[in-house]
């Protein structure tokens, strides 16, 4: 048993090192970082859409941004786990 948690730890510390190694020093400018996000919206625009409507609220900052992206995440996963607890408890009750 010891020496299987001597394996799993040994992987999950290369898993965890490797892509600081994988990293060309490329940013987030150069495109090392760009996702199919930034492409969507630049294959989008480059078709001269114009949208309907302004978003009524923007963010100040892109701190603001993920904190609230994170969170409608931490909720959703608050609500699909209490489902899925009171799912397998019904089930455990039986």
């Amino acid at each position: 048993m010891k020496h299987e948690n001597i394996i799993l730890l040994t992987i999950v510390i290369i898993l965890m090192a490797a892509p600081m190694f994988m990293y060309s020093g490329l940013g987030e400018d150069e495109g090392y970082f760009g996702g199919a996000d930034g492409a969507g919206a630049d294959a989008i625009t480059e078709t001269g859409y114009e949208p309907w409507f302004e978003s009524f609220w923007e963010p100040p900052s892109g701190e603001i941004e993920s904190l609230l992206f994170a969170l409608q995440a931490a909720i959703g996963a608050i609500i699909i786990g209490y489902f899925f607890g009171y799912w397998k408890g019904q089930h455990k009750e039986e």
